[in-house]
């Protein structure tokens, strides 16, 4: 699993988007990402950010910013996801965690006294040139957006 920090550059990926079309960093170059790694689509806390992200989505764009989510759902339930609830942004279908794994949120975790391995959420802001600006490992779900733009006055 990798272990990436602030001032690293961010592993490159390609992957399907939910219309099963390709989306990768490369396509994001000269503007700052917001890649959030989330595990499962539907879910509260999952909805609750991405939610979050959606609508405040004109603010983040005003401010440069795009936005990506990533889980291990796939492509047919991200557009469920999308539609139920309007969300502004694509979302990759990481099935096979290669995204995931190279980002290193993925991994062993707790729920209710069980432990099993999940994509642990995580927000990685990558800037114009491809270099990992913030990394967010305690996600305020229903509060992402300000947690983000606070980061960066």
């Amino acid at each position: 699993m990798a272990f990436l920090k602030e001032g690293d550059k961010a592993p490159k990926f390609s992957a399907l988007n939910e219309k099963e079309q390709e989306v990768s960093l490369s396509d994001f170059s000269g503007k700052k990402v917001i890649l959030y790694f989330y595990p499962k689509d539907m879910t509260p806390g999952c909805t609750a950010e991405s939610c979050n992200l959606g609508e405040n989505y004109t603010t983040l764009m005003s401010k440069g910013f795009v936005v990506i989510g990533v889980s291990p759902d796939p492509a047919k339930r991200h557009q469920r996801f999308i539609d139920k609830y309007d969300l502004p942004f694509s979302l990759i279908a990481d099935e096979d965690k290669e995204v995931i794994k190279a980002y290193g949120v993925w991994g062993p975790k707790k729920f209710m006294g069980k432990e099993y391995d999940g994509v642990h959420r995580t927000t990685f802001v990558i800037d114009e040139n491809g270099v990992i600006e913030k990394i967010f490992t305690k996600v305020k779900t229903k509060d992402h957006t300000n947690q983000i733009l606070e980061s960066y006055s």
